[in-house]
Formats: C-alpha cells, sequence, structure tokens
C-alpha cells in the first residue's frame, strides 16, 4: 500500500529491443522502474524488470479443482440420492457418465477463478477503466509505442542525472514528472 506520492517520469520508444536495453540500464544505474506499457510481449522484460513470478497460475488451479470437486459432488449426489436412475443395468457411479459435467464445471470455475484473480491482483477491481492523469504519455502505447515509467520516489532521486541518462537513451518522448498518490 502507498502511503506517500510520488512523481513519475515516462519515456518512450518506438523499438522493444531500445525499451528492454533502457529498462536494464535504468534498473543497473539505481533508477525505479515500476512498470512498461507495451503494446505486445516483450520477451524478457519481466527478467528486466525484475518481476516475480505470478500466483495467478495458483489461483487458476484452485478454481478448477474447485469445479471438479464440486461438479463430482453433484453428479454422484443427484445419480445416487436425488434421482437414481438404473439405466442398461450399470451404477449409479458409473465415472464414464458424469466427465462431461466434472470436465465443463471445472474448466468453467477455473476460467472465473482466473479473472476474479487477475481483478484482485491487479488491483483493477472495481474501477474496470484505469485513470489517466495529466502529463501521462499518449495513448499510443496501445499501438506502437513501448513506455517506460520511473517512479521518483525520495531525495535520492537526481533529475539532472536522469535527464542526462534519458538524453543517452534517446526516447521518442520524454515526459516530465506526474504526481501520482
Amino acid at each position: 500500500m502507498r502511503t506517500m506520492s510520488s512523481r513519475i517520469h515516462t519515456l518512450a520508444f518506438d523499438d522493444p529491443e531500445v525499451t528492454l536495453e533502457a529498462v536494464k540500464r535504468l534498473r543497473a544505474e539505481g533508477f525505479s522502474v515500476v512498470d512498461v506499457h507495451s503494446p505486445f510481449p516483450v520477451h524478457g522484460l519481466e527478467d528486466a524488470l525484475g518481476w516475480r513470478e505470478t500466483r495467478l497460475p495458483w489461483a487458476t488451479f484452485a478454481g478448477g479443482a474447485l469445479g471438479v470437486t464440486v461438479g463430482l459432488s453433484l453428479a454422484l449426489y443427484v445419480h445416487t440420492v436425488s434421482w437414481p436412475l438404473n439405466i442398461g443395468g450399470k451404477t449409479n457411479t458409473a465415472i464414464p457418465g458424469i466427465v462431461p459435467v466434472v470436465f465443463e464445471l471445472g474448466v468453467l470455475l477455473a476460467a472465473f477463478g482466473t479473472v476474479i484473480a487477475l481483478l484482485a491482483l491487479g488491483r483493477l477491481w472495481p474501477r474496470l477503466r484505469p485513470e489517466r492523469g495529466p502529463g501521462q504519455p499518449t495513448p499510443r502505447v496501445t499501438d506502437d509505442r513501448f513506455v517506460v515509467l520511473v517512479a521518483e520516489r525520495d531525495a535520492s532521486f537526481s533529475p539532472a542525472r536522469f535527464r542526462a541518462l534519458a538524453e543517452e537513451l534517446r526516447p521518442t518522448e520524454v515526459v516530465e514528472a506526474w504526481e501520482v498518490k
């Protein structure tokens, strides 16, 4: 949870490889790169940003396991307690007959678990559209631009050193700091 405000500087690039090298260089120089907006996934960017693995697959697994459990319980309850029918002399707990229900509920609840976890982990709930603040880069980040966001969180941030490094990196656009609360 962020308790104090910080300022964000943005650098826009038009090449994914240049963006990747810029992120590595900025982090090596001690700047805090908080995020990169990209129109498509860039291989190696998560490692360059130092992100740890996501917990999203665990949410998918939990949703799938819940779906299989509910599907199996529902099918067995219906076939043995609620509405037992003798079909072709087979037992009421014949597994091949309930596999489709169990599989479909497993997939459905895994998908629901993934979406809910994605919204929760990305802190997108309940607002579904990100807020655009003043000074944020152009919406071209969803088209053909790669934007690197660098946080200015404490007094050790040197604007002169950042500007000098930004000139070396040669971005297509630099947006000076805007406030984030």
